[in-house]
């Protein structure tokens, strides 16, 4: 009888035991689950917050709040376009990029030649319009204080040499070499007669900046994908596939009084151009892109003489 009540309360405890050990278990398990979900809530919020970080920063304009000086002989729309080539010119070309844009320097790697030869037969006028994308995408001040340095040239008659410059010696992407006065006075040398004590001084001041930061918000204002944007009389030259001796067609065909042939327009997209230089930045092989998504939509707003929708 003792025999039995003995195995009865040894299994009793057992079973005990083994009920202690689940809930103890139970609740290591559930400890454990909420210390994942609590890792999970972290892990998303640290996400969101860095991606709300890129989003902001995103194309913010890194310009001063000082007093707007356009450079000598600015035109178009709140005088925020530097103009070459004749003003009298049939044509008009509207380039909208950032000395630190890899996509900018493919574009004006290929395109470069013809429009100087256009702009040399009186029959293009180009309308630069400087933006400070990159630093907003990639930190830094070089968009900026190059943009300036290039207005600077403006003033000194000077700037399509400079602009020629900049592109040729743009440093990688991520490399804020440009935000470096001391390296813009340097490549100024490479600029017959532009390194003056007056060029120095716009330059280091930072003269334009605010006006290259108004520049900018026209930019925003404008919805365009991205830089480079190059528009043809209205037509985007990138989406269009309008290459460099379809643009000479163009432009000589508008001289003639032919009107202003043009590409059938990409339906959507990064721009693009047959042909272009190829970069990290290309969605095509050889061909130019938006370096940094700016808007979804793209238009032709900006300029006072290049109101056309883009197509």
């Amino acid at each position: 009888m003792n025999d039995g009540a003995n195995r009865q309360a040894k299994n009793r405890s057992a079973r005990e035991r083994l009920q202690a050990e689940r809930e103890r278990q139970k609740k290591k398990d559930k400890r454990r689950r909420t210390l994942v979900v609590a890792a999970a809530v972290v892990g998303v919020l640290g996400l969101a917050a860095v991606v709300g970080l890129i989003a902001a920063n995103t194309g913010k304009n890194s310009a001063g709040g000082g007093p707007v000086i356009a450079p000598s002989g600015a035109t178009g729309e709140d005088s925020l376009a530097i103009r070459t080539g004749s003003a009298e010119a049939p044509s008009t070309l509207v380039v909208w990029e950032d000395f630190r844009c890899p996509a900018c320097k493919n574009f004006e790697t290929m395109y470069k030649d013809t429009v100087h030869e256009l702009e040399a037969k009186g029959l293009l006028k180009t309308d630069y319009h400087l933006v400070t994308l990159i630093d907003g995408n990639m930190g830094g001040s070089g968009s900026l204080k190059s943009a300036n340095a290039a207005a600077c040239a403006q003033d000194a008659g000077k700037f399509t040499e400079y602009h020629d410059v900049l592109f040729e010696n743009q440093p990688p992407e991520p490399d804020d070499a440009y935000g470096s006065n001391a390296r813009l006075l340097e490549l100024a040398g490479k600029v017959p007669g532009l390194d003056t004590a007056e060029f120095r001084r716009c330059v280091e001041d930072g003269t334009h900046e605010s006006w290259v930061g108004k520049s900018f918000e026209a930019f925003r204002a404008g919805d365009f994908r991205g830089t480079p944007t190059v528009l043809l009389n209205g037509k985007d030259v990138l989406a269009g596939q309008i290459t460099p001796q379809k643009m000479k067609e163009i432009v000589e065909a508008a001289a003639k009084g032919g009107g202003t042939a043009s590409a059938s327009p990409a339906a959507s997209g990064s721009p693009s151009a047959a042909g272009a230089p190829a970069s990290p930045a290309s969605k095509a092989k050889g061909s130019p892109s938006a370096s940094r998504t700016a808007s979804p939509s793209a238009s032709a707003r900006g300029t006072g003489e290049q109101g056309a929708a883009r197509e």
